[in-house]
């Protein structure tokens, strides 16, 4: 086909690309927005695929089916409660295709190397190809192990607490610097490819697996959801540089867009947290945590006031404003639509019902947002926390929902403690605060939350859903 009208088809795919994103960034609007994010795509897999340098339709076809097949499955089984990990995942497939795409090139030329001879067109890597193919397989790497380990951490297939040992940083930075020196001598190789030595390209893909996984091992599980938002940016560099590789402008645009709107989401998350990215990836929260605890830290604050739903609904029936604050304990219990008929009850009866939403609450970026959304909760009823932390004082009842870390006061009362810092919801002014929850185990982030033995505090244990629907029967009575 004509390059033009390939090229005026991947600027239209980037066109819409855009446009998706910019609609993405509002819950009213990010409906339409990713289906112009995948209309954009669907017209780059097309005019990708009627290019006149396609080898082999069979291969791709066999591809298109596993993967639609693979994806099918996922959508039907995975549930909600599981969507963080699956992100997670998806992110580390993404970096793997970049890497493996990037790789092909360079034995692709040494292959030609082989057959035709260095004076081959195909055996010459120049410009900036070679420094993109280091970029993209050194970051996809890193991306795909570093994604394998939040996998595996938020699955509980191995502890979500920082796993740390003597000299890690130290460990760290010699791997770096391998990888930075292995990287040169790569990109220097690739000059003549007829005398190019593999074993340092294995050298660089091995040590970049290999810091993947030192690199999210000692990163504790409250601030996984930071790493997801880094690691699908990192698979959006990778992506970009592989474009370069290919000369694929269409990917150079999305690989940059999934980059940089992943940076500035972690970014946003690492203020709403008090800490730099930095600090994320090298401060081994988790591990501070435990050791604050050891030290006598987590004392016993007093006796806690355990309530029923019949006994809430009491406050709840006279009250005129109530907040609810959700988080991953009404993921666990699958409690949204529970908390839907709860409030549509409290609408009924005159009350005013907002959401509070924290940037990290949850395992994943926008997580409560999302299951919100499910159960058709309206979008000008979620407040973002610097909007909401004014009214707590004014409102009659918050109700958190299984949150623990994103209303823990000693972010905001306590020096000592490892959070200290943090931006919380303030749900503690509010004059009546109802916490559901199945326990008092502390939160992923395994601290201790005062919040549970202050005097206007009243738990109501048991599965969020289950509570939920038993206090929406008792206020439906009063």
């Amino acid at each position: 086909m004509n390059p033009t009208i390939i090229q005026s088809a991947y600027l239209v795919a980037a066109v819409l690309f855009i446009l998706g994103l910019r609609n993405l960034s509002s819950a009213k609007t990010a409906v339409t927005g990713n289906l112009q994010a995948a209309v954009g795509m669907l017209v780059a897999i097309v005019a990708t695929l009627v290019d006149s340098s396609v080898i082999s339709y069979e291969v791709i076809l066999a591809g298109i089916l596993v993967g639609s097949l693979a994806g099918a499955v996922l959508a039907l089984r995975i549930e909600m409660t599981a969507m963080p990990q699956m992100v997670a995942l998806l992110n580390g497939f993404g970096g793997a295709a970049s890497a493996l795409v990037a790789s092909a090139e360079i034995f692709g030329a040494r292959h030609a190397v082989e057959i035709h001879g260095a004076t081959h067109e195909a055996a010459t890597l120049e410009g900036i190809v070679p420094v993109a193919i280091v970029l993209s397989v050194l970051i996809g790497s890193i991306t795909l192990t570093g994604s394998l380990v939040a996998f595996a951490k938020l699955q509980e297939l191995i502890g979500g607490a920082a796993i740390t040992y003597p000299g890690q940083q130290f460990v760290n930075g010699i791997l770096g610097l391998g990888m930075v020196g292995l990287g040169a001598l790569v990109v220097m190789g690739t000059g003549s490819m007829e005398s190019f030595d593999i074993n340092v390209f294995y050298g660089l893909i091995a040590i970049s697996l290999v810091l993947g996984v030192v690199l999210v091992i000692p990163i504790g599980g409250a601030d996984m959801p930071v790493v997801i938002s880094l690691l699908n940016s990192f698979s959006g560099i990778a992506a970009c540089a592989t474009g370069f590789v290919l000369d694929n402008s269409t990917l150079v645009v999305s690989g940059s867009l999934v980059g940089a709107s992943g940076l500035i989401l972690t970014q946003i998350m690492c203020v709403a947290m008090n800490r730099s990215i930095g600090n994320v990836i090298f401060g081994a929260f988790g591990a501070a945590a435990q050791k604050g605890e050891a030290s006598g830290e987590a004392q016993d604050q007093g006796n806690v006031i355990s309530y029923t739903a019949e006994d809430a609904a009491v406050i709840f029936s006279n009250a005129q404003s109530v907040i609810v604050v959700p988080g991953y304990g009404m993921a666990v219990a699958q409690a949204q639509h529970a908390v839907r008929d709860l409030t549509d009850t409290l609408t009924e009866q005159g009350i005013d019902v907002k959401f509070a939403i924290h940037p990290v609450a949850g395992r994943m970026p926008g997580h409560m947002n999302v299951l919100l959304a499910e159960a058709d909760v309206p979008y000008d009823k979620l407040i973002e926390m610097d909007e909401i932390n004014p009214l707590f004082p004014e409102t009659d009842v918050a109700l958190v929902l299984g949150a623990n870390d994103v209303v823990n006061p000693s972010a905001r009362d306590e020096k000592g403690s490892p959070i200290y810092g943090m931006p919380i919801l303030n749900v503690d002014s509010a004059k009546h605060v109802f916490v559901i929850k199945r326990s008092m185990n502390p939160g992923f982030a395994g601290i201790q939350n005062p919040l549970f033995f202050k005097d206007n505090t009243m738990m109501i244990f048991g599965d969020a859903k289950k509570v939920v629907m038993s206090l929406a029967e008792a206020v439906r009575k009063y």
